[in-house]
């Protein structure tokens, strides 16, 4: 079909007006909707992050047990009578013995048994977890690892395994496509007491998380709320749900962190960051849920959609 604009008759003048008036509109509008090339790169380059971290040695895709302690001693071994049963063909029917007393775990090899400490064996009873212990205490047999966590008041000991079969298997997340409509800005209000929020986490367990404060933000021409905790000295870490749970995005909800407000009390919320929580790749997992006031009403398609069926 013939072009109308690229006919050698001259253009009406009225029409010429109107053509670019339009065409700086069009201009405007898309130069609005664009996405800024260099940001949509930087959010590629953290999403490459969050899968190699879910790769890694600490990260999530390797757990393969989690065991609830029991004041005392309890059994290790490959033997499904024991008291942490461990996976066949990767230890021995009979590891060592974990015992429980006080707030404190030890660990005792069995005889002949190689555990280690990094490169060192455990030699005799060795002290794994305790109060005073800047961190646990992680020991490795073949391809396990293990250490003891604590929620509430209970203990249990988390087993990583590095040849984990999920490792293979695993072929990335899907992403809602990156919009920068959710990257806003937020203030922080923080309360005049200081004051705790009770998390509840998966296993049924609650804890006061100190509150460091509210953030306040518009989105889509509505105000929000959600309420923040401290995530070591310069980051925040909310929790939060929203309409997409369940058929898009997890269902229990997503995390964001997000920095610290500087001195005008402002942070960037930047939704495409969103992430699952870890018990979205594993039923090993402890993960807290997001309390009722940080259950948003709106929509936020951005970030990660759901994985798994945990």
């Amino acid at each position: 079909m013939e072009d109308r604009v690229n006919k050698t008759e001259p253009i009406n003048p009225y029409a010429r007006a109107f053509l670019g008036f339009w065409g700086v509109a069009c201009i405007v509008l898309v130069g609005f909707r664009a996405e800024d090339p260099a940001y949509r790169e930087q959010v590629d380059g953290w999403h490459r992050s969050r899968i190699e971290s879910l790769k890694s040695e600490n990260g999530w895709l390797n757990l393969a047990g989690l065991f609830w302690l029991k004041e005392g001693t309890n059994t290790v071994g490959s033997d499904p009578g024991s008291d942490l049963a461990f996976p066949s063909g990767k230890a021995p029917e009979q590891l060592g013995t974990i015992k429980l007393a006080n707030g404190a775990v030890t660990f005792e090899a069995a005889p002949s048994v190689v555990v280690q400490t990094g490169v060192e064996p455990v030699l005799g009873v060795k002290t794994i977890f305790a109060p005073d212990l800047s961190k646990p205490v992680t020991l490795s047999h073949g391809s396990l690892r293990w250490f003891v966590i604590k929620r509430g008041s209970r203990y249990a000991v988390r087993l990583r395994d590095l040849e984990n079969p999920l490792l293979s298997q695993f072929k990335g997340i899907d992403r809602f496509p990156v919009d920068e409509a959710y990257r806003v800005k937020a203030k922080l209000e923080r309360p005049t007491t200081a004051r705790t929020i009770p998390i509840l986490d998966v296993t049924g367990q609650i804890s006061q998380q100190p509150l460091v404060g509210t953030l306040v933000f518009d989105l889509a021409g509505k105000t929000h709320r959600l309420d923040a905790v401290g995530e070591g000295p310069d980051k925040l870490f909310i929790l939060f749900g929203d309409a997409t749970n369940t058929h898009d995005t997890y269902g229990s909800g997503r995390f964001l962190y997000a920095d610290a407000p500087g001195a005008d009390g402002l942070t960037t919320l930047d939704f495409n960051q969103s992430i699952n929580p870890p018990c979205a790749f594993t039923p090993f997992a402890t993960c807290p849920l997001p309390p009722k006031q940080n259950r948003l009403t709106a929509r936020i398609a951005a970030g990660e959609k759901k994985y798994g069926d945990h």
